[in-house]
């Protein structure tokens, strides 16, 4: 497989902050998940390598891994970085309308329902486009399902039936989605809550590696770190990889594993930020404890039932901002989970309210043992 360059780079730490975000989240419960022992593995030596803030552009530089690091933390970039899902649905059909794709005479569009399951189901852009002609329009049992016809310079062609030809198409229409959607994410993209004040105070932890793993291409991966998190913030980050840098997309742990090695930690000291139940399934297959902060698109996910350590509205609830030593310090997730209930004395009878608002699932998974958190 031909890849761009993996982006890791070595930290050049700082205690500098970002203004609060003023992105609106969205409400949901917060969980604590009894954390499952997870199986220690042993990390290769890494590479480090860094971004160039001058060039704007994701470049390699190799450097000796720090052997301060004592725990990793993990970043999703659409939906937990960036509420993207929505950008990425108007690209996407974007590109359709640009291709004129059509099927039956009917031109293919994606809803938003059919979106959320989409973003629930598959990772990347073109296994999301594989997936929908070849299951979602497979309602004869056919092999292949129904592929679309479109115009290319100004002739109608036939939907393809070749898996070479049926590959050229789902790469053109993905270069015009990135297309698009750089431009969309140049207008509007803005981080959710308390996301960059958390990956600031970890780099600025000299025990702390942070990276950002994505499911995205590296093309339209790039347009949203660099517009949102900033040159001079990703020089200082340890690990940088994008769907396109490995050959398993999520929820294959395939990225989550590729970026404990390259900054060689153990699986049991890497927490990842996730916001759908894909991210979360990559991560938890890796062996890693998991943060969920949903999205529309993704906040009817089960995710305790999946295996999340918690689920929080986002990373600056209530006002009260999420903080290092929450994950990692004294009494924190990575602890004893049970040590969480301490933080908040209220968080039990703020759970009994909302089961006795008639939520069956979390009443059942309190018979399980399993203990919530309602806040930090």
């Amino acid at each position: 497989m031909t890849s761009p360059s993996i982006a890791l780079c070595s930290k050049a730490r700082s205690g500098a902050r970002s203004a609060p975000s003023k992105h609106c989240g969205i409400r949901v419960r917060h969980q604590l998940h009894n954390a499952p022992s997870f199986n220690r593995c042993l990390a290769s030596t890494a590479r480090a390598q860094s971004i160039s803030a001058s060039s704007r552009r994701l470049t390699v530089k190799v450097t000796a891994k720090n052997p301060k690091h004592k725990n990793a933390l993990l970043f999703d970039c659409d939906g937990v970085i960036v509420e993207t899902e929505e950008l990425h649905r108007l690209a996407y059909n974007g590109a359709f309308k640009a291709f004129q794709l059509s099927i039956k005479g009917e031109p293919v569009e994606w809803s938003v329902d059919y979106y959320e399951v989409l973003a629930n189901t598959v990772g990347g852009g073109k296994p999301k486009m594989k997936y929908h002609f070849n299951t979602t329009m497979n309602t004869t049992g056919s092999i292949g399902g129904v592929w679309p016809d479109y115009v290319q310079d100004g002739k109608v062609v036939d939907a393809p039936t070749i898996d070479s030809a049926k590959d050229a198409l789902v790469d053109a229409l993905q270069d015009k989605k990135t297309e698009l959607y750089k431009e969309i994410v140049e207008e509007v993209a803005t981080a959710r809550p308390g996301v960059l004040e958390l990956m600031d105070e970890a780099i600025g932890r000299e025990d702390i590696a942070v990276g950002i793993c994505s499911a995205a291409t590296l093309a339209g991966f790039e347009k949203v770190v660099n517009s949102v998190v900033g040159p001079e913030r990703l020089a200082k980050l340890d690990v940088i990889l994008a769907g396109d840098q490995v050959e398993k997309k999520k929820p294959d742990p395939q990225i989550y594993n590729m970026a404990r090695e390259k900054i060689s930690m153990d699986a049991d000291k890497c927490v990842v930020i996730e916001d759908s139940i894909v991210g979360l399934n990559a991560a938890v297959g890796a062996g890693m404890r998991c943060i969920i902060t949903p999205t529309p698109s993704t906040a009817n996910g089960d995710f305790v039932a999946k295996g999340a350590t918690a689920v929080l509205e986002n990373l600056q609830e209530g006002g009260r901002q999420v903080e290092i030593d929450d994950i990692f310090g004294e009494g924190g997730l990575m602890t004893d989970s049970a040590a969480w209930t301490a933080r908040s004395p209220s968080a039990l009878e703020g759970l009994r309210e909302l089961v006795h608002k008639g939520s069956s699932r979390q009443g059942s998974v309190l018979d399980d043992g399993t203990i919530y958190m309602l806040g930090l």
